[in-house]
């Protein structure tokens, strides 16, 4: 049922060494991107909570301290979960995946693992679930600080983006370009079209600069398991004076990402010949 990979021993940029050729199966994969993806968003949204909730040490922390968090929580994920070339996001997956099928009628995700329909489920379900996990480690770190923060919104902010000026025309526009930005970099300028092959460190600088760049509008989601992940556990956990969901506004950071992670895997394969 599982495809066997191999890593032929080969050290990828910003992960581990392994000195010895490694076989792992799908099931692996499932993991390596299970848990890659929940070390993510426990940093991730972890780093929110400690700045807007109240009572906390990082409280009022501000925008750049978020930034920052998210590119070190995104090395974090990058470094667990080589096996698997450590997409981490739906946006990475169906991009390389794009790109692969245009350009050349087929291929693998990492070796031994075909761009097919059971893979690329595989690789999305895994990252959606991780999520989850994620932000519900998250609350349980803050359950304290989560029962006395008044604001409902700043609750739902550790979970989830939302815009600083709701335009959701403008809204997804934003999500397409942040998001393209990520996966062209990521499947353009890297050995194998993966954050593993890129490497744990340029990624997180890249997640920072686009952070800081282009988060403004949207809080910069670039990633749909990021943020709907967090979403639903955000309207099943029993937060107390949580407030709704904000579930209007979900499309846009699930379908903005996936357009613009799409469009990067087009737009490289006319580009890469010329620019790489």
């Amino acid at each position: 049922m599982f495809g066997d990979i191999r890593t032929g021993g080969r050290d990828l940029p910003g992960a581990f060494a392994k000195g010895e050729d490694k076989v792992v199966n799908l099931g692996t994969v499932f993991l390596s991107e299970l848990v890659g993806t929940a070390m993510l968003v426990l940093l991730g949204c972890g780093v929110v909570a400690n700045v807007a909730l109240a009572k906390t040490k990082g409280f009022n922390g501000g925008f750049l301290m978020v930034n920052i968090g998210w590119g070190l929580a995104v090395f974090a994920g990058v470094i667990v979960s080589y096996a698997s070339g450590a997409h981490l996001n739906p946006a990475v997956t169906l991009g390389l995946a794009t790109k692969i099928l245009a350009a050349d009628g087929g291929g693998d995700y990492v070796e031994g693992v075909p761009v097919d329909f059971v893979s690329t489920i595989t690789y999305i379900g895994a990252q959606l679930l991780g999520a989850i996990i994620g932000a519900v480690v998250v609350w349980l770190a803050y359950k304290q600080h989560f029962d006395d923060e008044p604001e409902p919104a700043s609750k739902l902010g550790v979970f989830s983006t939302g815009p600083a000026i709701r335009s959701y025309g403008w809204n997804f526009v934003t999500e397409v370009i942040g998001t393209f930005v990520l996966v062209f970099v990521i499947i353009g300028f890297s050995n194998g079209g993966t954050p593993a092959e890129l490497g744990a460190i340029p990624v997180a600088f890249l997640v920072i600069v686009i952070g800081t760049s282009l988060g403004g509008p949207t809080g910069y989601a670039i990633n749909p398991a990021r943020d709907l992940g967090p979403r639903i556990a955000h309207a099943f956990l029993p937060i107390k004076g949580k407030g709704g969901s904000d579930w209007s506004y979900s499309w846009v950071p699930v379908f903005g990402p996936i357009v613009g992670g799409v469009i990067a895997g087009l737009a490289s394969i006319p580009l890469l010949p010329i620019l790489g």
